[in-house]
Protein backbone atom coordinates (compact mmCIF):
# COMPACT_ATOMS: atom_id res chain seq x y z
CA UNK A 1 0.00 0.00 0.00
CA UNK A 2 2.76 2.39 0.98
CA UNK A 3 4.66 1.59 -2.27
CA UNK A 4 1.74 2.70 -4.17
CA UNK A 5 0.89 5.79 -2.45
CA UNK A 6 5.07 6.90 -3.01
CA UNK A 7 4.10 5.77 -6.68
CA UNK A 8 1.13 8.02 -7.13
CA UNK A 9 3.35 10.92 -5.59
CA UNK A 10 5.99 10.15 -7.73
CA UNK A 11 4.03 10.43 -10.85
CA UNK A 12 1.61 13.11 -9.73
CA UNK A 13 5.35 15.35 -9.39
CA UNK A 14 6.39 13.89 -12.75
CA UNK A 15 3.50 15.39 -14.48
CA UNK A 16 3.72 18.75 -12.92
CA UNK A 17 7.29 18.52 -13.72
CA UNK A 18 6.29 18.22 -17.50
CA UNK A 19 3.85 20.45 -17.44
CA UNK A 20 6.17 23.63 -16.55
CA UNK A 21 8.93 22.35 -18.71
CA UNK A 22 6.37 22.79 -21.74
CA UNK A 23 5.69 26.33 -20.33
CA UNK A 24 8.85 27.40 -22.27
CA UNK A 25 7.40 26.78 -25.65
CA UNK A 26 4.79 28.90 -24.61
CA UNK A 27 4.18 32.56 -24.99
CA UNK A 28 2.98 32.68 -21.28
CA UNK A 29 3.50 30.85 -18.07
CA UNK A 30 2.42 30.06 -14.85
CA UNK A 31 2.74 31.41 -11.69
CA UNK A 32 2.08 29.99 -8.44
CA UNK A 33 1.45 32.26 -5.81
CA UNK A 34 0.96 32.14 -2.00
CA UNK A 35 -2.75 33.09 -1.20
CA UNK A 36 -3.71 34.47 2.27
CA UNK A 37 -6.40 32.91 3.99
CA UNK A 38 -7.27 36.33 5.21
CA UNK A 39 -10.34 38.21 3.99
CA UNK A 40 -9.68 41.74 5.33
CA UNK A 41 -9.53 44.66 3.35
CA UNK A 42 -5.56 45.94 2.52
CA UNK A 43 -4.21 49.02 1.55
CA UNK A 44 -3.20 49.34 -2.12
CA UNK A 45 -1.43 52.76 -2.81
CA UNK A 46 -2.45 53.94 -6.15
CA UNK A 47 -0.44 57.25 -6.41
CA UNK A 48 2.47 58.82 -4.24
CA UNK A 49 3.20 62.70 -4.88
CA UNK A 50 6.82 62.02 -3.37
CA UNK A 51 8.50 59.57 -1.45
CA UNK A 52 7.98 61.02 1.93
CA UNK A 53 4.16 61.72 1.02
CA UNK A 54 2.59 61.11 4.40
CA UNK A 55 -1.28 62.22 3.86
CA UNK A 56 -3.28 59.98 2.25
CA UNK A 57 -6.46 60.21 0.47
CA UNK A 58 -8.46 57.27 0.26
CA UNK A 59 -10.20 56.87 -2.95
CA UNK A 60 -13.44 54.47 -2.06
CA UNK A 61 -16.03 53.07 -5.09
CA UNK A 62 -19.88 52.71 -4.94
CA UNK A 63 -20.21 50.99 -7.99
CA UNK A 64 -23.39 49.08 -9.76
CA UNK A 65 -26.97 48.82 -8.73
CA UNK A 66 -27.19 49.32 -5.08
CA UNK A 67 -28.51 46.11 -3.12
CA UNK A 68 -29.21 45.63 0.64
CA UNK A 69 -27.56 41.91 0.53
CA UNK A 70 -24.78 40.26 -1.44
CA UNK A 71 -24.42 40.01 -5.13
CA UNK A 72 -25.46 37.63 -7.01
CA UNK A 73 -23.43 35.75 -9.43
CA UNK A 74 -23.77 32.44 -11.55
CA UNK A 75 -21.69 30.49 -9.60
CA UNK A 76 -22.56 31.98 -6.11
CA UNK A 77 -22.19 35.17 -4.27
CA UNK A 78 -20.74 38.62 -4.62
CA UNK A 79 -20.17 41.44 -1.54
CA UNK A 80 -22.29 42.87 0.21
CA UNK A 81 -22.33 46.20 -0.86
CA UNK A 82 -23.49 48.17 2.02
CA UNK A 83 -21.30 46.40 4.61
CA UNK A 84 -17.99 46.72 2.31
CA UNK A 85 -18.90 50.35 2.20
CA UNK A 86 -18.84 50.68 6.01
CA UNK A 87 -15.66 48.46 5.88
CA UNK A 88 -14.14 50.60 4.09
CA UNK A 89 -15.39 53.82 5.95
CA UNK A 90 -13.92 52.13 8.81
CA UNK A 91 -10.46 51.51 7.52
CA UNK A 92 -10.29 55.09 6.55
CA UNK A 93 -11.93 56.43 9.62
CA UNK A 94 -8.94 54.52 11.67
CA UNK A 95 -5.69 55.73 9.70
CA UNK A 96 -5.02 59.10 10.95
CA UNK A 97 -2.97 59.93 8.05
CA UNK A 98 -6.47 59.71 5.90
CA UNK A 99 -7.41 63.25 5.96
CA UNK A 100 -10.05 62.70 2.81
CA UNK A 101 -12.36 60.16 1.54
CA UNK A 102 -13.13 60.87 -2.66
CA UNK A 103 -16.15 58.44 -2.78
CA UNK A 104 -16.23 57.50 -6.48
CA UNK A 105 -19.65 56.66 -7.97
CA UNK A 106 -20.54 54.48 -10.88
CA UNK A 107 -23.99 53.51 -10.22
CA UNK A 108 -27.70 54.15 -11.75
CA UNK A 109 -29.30 53.46 -7.79
CA UNK A 110 -31.03 50.52 -6.52
CA UNK A 111 -32.74 49.68 -3.71
CA UNK A 112 -34.44 52.34 -1.39
CA UNK A 113 -33.02 50.53 2.00
CA UNK A 114 -29.13 49.93 0.21
CA UNK A 115 -29.18 53.90 -0.73
CA UNK A 116 -30.30 55.01 2.79
CA UNK A 117 -28.30 53.16 4.69
CA UNK A 118 -25.29 54.12 2.47
CA UNK A 119 -25.94 57.75 3.22
CA UNK A 120 -26.74 57.08 6.64
CA UNK A 121 -23.36 55.49 6.82
CA UNK A 122 -21.41 58.29 5.31
CA UNK A 123 -23.05 60.86 7.44
CA UNK A 124 -22.11 58.93 10.14
CA UNK A 125 -18.21 59.09 8.65
CA UNK A 126 -18.41 62.77 8.40
CA UNK A 127 -19.56 63.64 12.13
CA UNK A 128 -17.73 61.64 13.84
CA UNK A 129 -14.19 61.85 12.03
CA UNK A 130 -14.47 65.47 10.80
CA UNK A 131 -12.65 64.30 7.64
CA UNK A 132 -14.43 65.72 4.22
CA UNK A 133 -16.01 63.39 1.81
CA UNK A 134 -15.86 64.13 -2.08
CA UNK A 135 -18.55 62.80 -4.40
CA UNK A 136 -17.23 62.14 -7.64
CA UNK A 137 -19.80 60.96 -10.14
CA UNK A 138 -18.64 59.06 -13.40
CA UNK A 139 -20.36 57.42 -16.27
CA UNK A 140 -23.94 57.49 -14.08
CA UNK A 141 -25.08 58.79 -10.88
CA UNK A 142 -28.50 58.91 -11.01
CA UNK A 143 -31.18 57.95 -8.47
CA UNK A 144 -29.44 55.99 -5.43
CA UNK A 145 -26.38 56.91 -7.14
CA UNK A 146 -27.26 60.33 -6.11
CA UNK A 147 -29.35 60.01 -3.18
CA UNK A 148 -25.79 59.22 -1.19
CA UNK A 149 -23.73 62.14 -3.13
CA UNK A 150 -25.91 63.91 -1.06
CA UNK A 151 -24.06 63.05 2.16
CA UNK A 152 -20.67 64.51 0.94
CA UNK A 153 -19.43 67.50 1.53
CA UNK A 154 -18.43 68.48 -2.43
CA UNK A 155 -20.74 66.59 -5.21
CA UNK A 156 -18.17 66.67 -8.39
CA UNK A 157 -19.18 65.13 -12.05
CA UNK A 158 -17.12 64.14 -14.80
CA UNK A 159 -17.93 66.41 -18.06
CA UNK A 160 -20.05 63.90 -19.64
CA UNK A 161 -21.73 62.29 -16.39
CA UNK A 162 -25.38 61.49 -16.12
CA UNK A 163 -26.85 62.40 -13.09
CA UNK A 164 -30.28 62.91 -11.23
CA UNK A 165 -33.57 60.69 -11.76
CA UNK A 166 -34.63 61.79 -8.59
CA UNK A 167 -38.21 59.87 -7.89
CA UNK A 168 -39.11 56.47 -6.79
CA UNK A 169 -40.00 53.68 -8.79
CA UNK A 170 -41.71 50.45 -8.36
CA UNK A 171 -41.64 48.18 -11.24
CA UNK A 172 -44.57 45.21 -10.51
CA UNK A 173 -45.50 42.93 -13.80
CA UNK A 174 -48.82 41.44 -15.08
CA UNK A 175 -48.93 37.80 -16.45
CA UNK A 176 -52.54 37.47 -16.90
CA UNK A 177 -52.71 37.27 -20.37
CA UNK A 178 -50.23 34.96 -21.11
CA UNK A 179 -51.43 32.48 -18.45
CA UNK A 180 -54.71 32.75 -20.15
CA UNK A 181 -52.94 32.10 -23.64
CA UNK A 182 -51.23 28.97 -21.93
CA UNK A 183 -54.23 27.71 -19.78
CA UNK A 184 -53.03 28.41 -16.55
CA UNK A 185 -54.77 29.72 -13.56
CA UNK A 186 -53.57 31.08 -10.28
CA UNK A 187 -55.78 30.77 -7.18
CA UNK A 188 -54.19 32.48 -3.85
CA UNK A 189 -55.25 31.53 -0.25
CA UNK A 190 -54.92 34.99 2.14
CA UNK A 191 -55.74 36.05 5.44
CA UNK A 192 -56.85 39.88 4.12
CA UNK A 193 -57.93 41.02 0.78
CA UNK A 194 -54.84 42.98 0.38
CA UNK A 195 -52.21 40.39 1.28
CA UNK A 196 -51.63 39.31 -2.25
CA UNK A 197 -51.54 43.48 -3.81
CA UNK A 198 -48.69 43.33 -6.68
CA UNK A 199 -49.36 39.97 -7.60
CA UNK A 200 -48.49 39.22 -11.39
CA UNK A 201 -51.22 36.97 -11.33
CA UNK A 202 -54.10 38.67 -11.24
CA UNK A 203 -54.68 42.38 -12.34
CA UNK A 204 -54.49 45.70 -9.51
CA UNK A 205 -57.18 46.88 -8.48
CA UNK A 206 -57.10 50.53 -8.20
CA UNK A 207 -57.45 50.98 -4.42
CA UNK A 208 -54.19 48.65 -4.19
CA UNK A 209 -52.95 50.83 -6.85
CA UNK A 210 -53.78 53.84 -4.47
CA UNK A 211 -51.62 52.02 -1.71
CA UNK A 212 -48.51 51.88 -3.40
CA UNK A 213 -48.96 55.14 -4.72
CA UNK A 214 -48.65 56.44 -1.00
CA UNK A 215 -46.02 54.58 -0.35
CA UNK A 216 -43.72 55.97 -3.13
CA UNK A 217 -45.11 59.40 -2.53
CA UNK A 218 -44.31 58.90 1.06
CA UNK A 219 -40.44 57.37 0.25
CA UNK A 220 -40.12 60.09 -2.61
CA UNK A 221 -40.78 62.95 -0.08
CA UNK A 222 -37.52 61.15 1.97
CA UNK A 223 -35.67 61.57 -1.40
CA UNK A 224 -36.22 64.92 -1.67
CA UNK A 225 -35.72 66.20 2.17
CA UNK A 226 -32.38 64.21 1.92
CA UNK A 227 -31.31 66.58 -1.41
CA UNK A 228 -32.44 69.59 0.36
CA UNK A 229 -30.29 68.66 3.04
CA UNK A 230 -27.34 67.72 1.30
CA UNK A 231 -28.01 70.83 -1.10
CA UNK A 232 -28.54 73.72 1.31
CA UNK A 233 -28.96 76.43 -1.60
CA UNK A 234 -31.40 74.44 -2.80
CA UNK A 235 -35.15 74.77 -0.98
CA UNK A 236 -37.67 71.91 -1.39
CA UNK A 237 -39.45 73.72 -3.93
CA UNK A 238 -36.72 73.64 -6.21
CA UNK A 239 -35.66 69.96 -5.69
CA UNK A 240 -39.16 69.14 -6.31
CA UNK A 241 -39.51 70.76 -9.64
CA UNK A 242 -36.07 69.27 -10.65
CA UNK A 243 -37.28 65.67 -9.27
CA UNK A 244 -39.65 64.82 -11.95
CA UNK A 245 -37.07 61.42 -12.60
CA UNK A 246 -35.30 63.03 -15.33
CA UNK A 247 -31.63 62.69 -15.49
CA UNK A 248 -29.37 65.50 -16.16
CA UNK A 249 -26.06 66.14 -17.84
CA UNK A 250 -23.35 67.28 -15.43
CA UNK A 251 -23.32 70.99 -17.06
CA UNK A 252 -27.47 71.03 -16.53
CA UNK A 253 -26.92 69.50 -12.92
CA UNK A 254 -24.19 72.38 -12.37
CA UNK A 255 -26.58 74.91 -13.71
CA UNK A 256 -29.77 73.77 -11.46
CA UNK A 257 -27.38 73.21 -8.59
CA UNK A 258 -27.19 69.33 -8.30
CA UNK A 259 -23.41 69.30 -8.07
CA UNK A 260 -20.62 71.80 -6.86
CA UNK A 261 -18.63 71.66 -9.62
CA UNK A 262 -17.27 69.54 -13.37
CA UNK A 263 -13.70 67.84 -12.88
CA UNK A 264 -11.50 65.25 -14.11
CA UNK A 265 -10.18 62.87 -11.73
CA UNK A 266 -6.46 64.55 -11.08
CA UNK A 267 -8.68 67.82 -11.00
CA UNK A 268 -10.43 66.54 -7.78
CA UNK A 269 -7.38 64.85 -6.32
CA UNK A 270 -5.75 68.16 -6.52
CA UNK A 271 -8.58 69.99 -4.83
CA UNK A 272 -9.14 67.69 -2.31
CA UNK A 273 -5.17 67.94 -1.25
CA UNK A 274 -5.78 71.86 -1.33
CA UNK A 275 -8.65 71.42 0.92
CA UNK A 276 -6.78 69.34 3.48
CA UNK A 277 -4.27 71.70 3.40
CA UNK A 278 -1.50 68.91 2.31
CA UNK A 279 2.00 69.55 0.84
CA UNK A 280 2.14 65.87 -0.58
CA UNK A 281 -0.31 63.26 -0.66
CA UNK A 282 -0.92 59.60 -1.29
CA UNK A 283 -3.29 58.29 -2.70
CA UNK A 284 -4.74 54.74 -1.48
CA UNK A 285 -7.59 52.53 -2.13
CA UNK A 286 -9.13 49.51 -0.26
CA UNK A 287 -9.31 45.74 -1.85
CA UNK A 288 -9.44 42.19 -0.71
CA UNK A 289 -6.31 40.71 -1.04
CA UNK A 290 -5.27 39.32 -4.74
CA UNK A 291 -7.70 41.91 -5.68
CA UNK A 292 -4.86 43.78 -8.17
CA UNK A 293 -5.24 47.87 -8.34
CA UNK A 294 -2.63 49.56 -10.75
CA UNK A 295 -3.82 52.84 -10.61
CA UNK A 296 -6.73 54.69 -9.76
CA UNK A 297 -8.58 54.32 -12.79
CA UNK A 298 -9.65 50.64 -14.00
CA UNK A 299 -9.08 47.29 -11.98
CA UNK A 300 -6.94 44.69 -13.59
CA UNK A 301 -8.55 43.22 -16.57
CA UNK A 302 -10.59 40.26 -15.62
CA UNK A 303 -13.62 38.65 -16.54
CA UNK A 304 -16.96 39.34 -14.06
CA UNK A 305 -18.38 36.62 -12.57
CA UNK A 306 -21.77 37.24 -13.74
CA UNK A 307 -20.49 37.02 -17.35
CA UNK A 308 -20.56 33.84 -19.51
CA UNK A 309 -19.88 33.78 -22.76
CA UNK A 310 -19.52 37.34 -23.33
CA UNK A 311 -23.38 37.33 -22.33
CA UNK A 312 -24.13 39.65 -19.16
CA UNK A 313 -26.72 37.99 -16.89
CA UNK A 314 -28.59 40.28 -15.17
CA UNK A 315 -28.66 37.82 -12.19
CA UNK A 316 -29.86 39.80 -9.62
CA UNK A 317 -32.73 40.71 -11.35
CA UNK A 318 -33.24 37.51 -12.39
CA UNK A 319 -33.28 35.91 -8.90
CA UNK A 320 -35.61 38.09 -7.53
CA UNK A 321 -38.61 37.04 -9.47
CA UNK A 322 -41.56 39.11 -9.55
CA UNK A 323 -41.41 40.59 -6.36
CA UNK A 324 -42.51 43.90 -5.81
CA UNK A 325 -39.55 46.20 -4.91
CA UNK A 326 -39.46 49.79 -3.88
CA UNK A 327 -36.38 51.43 -6.14
CA UNK A 328 -34.23 54.48 -5.91
CA UNK A 329 -33.35 53.52 -9.81
CA UNK A 330 -32.77 54.68 -13.15
CA UNK A 331 -33.16 51.99 -15.38
CA UNK A 332 -35.22 53.25 -18.74
CA UNK A 333 -37.41 49.53 -19.96
CA UNK A 334 -36.56 48.16 -16.93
Amino acid sequence: MRGSTTTRVITTLCIAAAALSCTGCLDGAFLITPVSAKRDLVENELYRETYFAGDKIALIDVTGVLMNGPEIKLFGTGEHQVALLLEKLDKARRDKAVKAVILRINSPGGSVVASELMHDELMHFRKTTKKPVIALMMDVAASGGYYIACACDEIVAQPSTVTGSIGVIMQLFDVTGTMEMIGVGSDAITSGPRKDAGSPFRAMKPEEREIFQEIVNDMFSRFVHVVDEGRPELDEAKVRQLADGRVYTASQALEHGLIDRIASMRKTIKATKERIGADKIKLVTYRRPQAYRPNFYAAAPHRPAGDVNLINLDLPSLAQGSTPRFMYLWSPGR
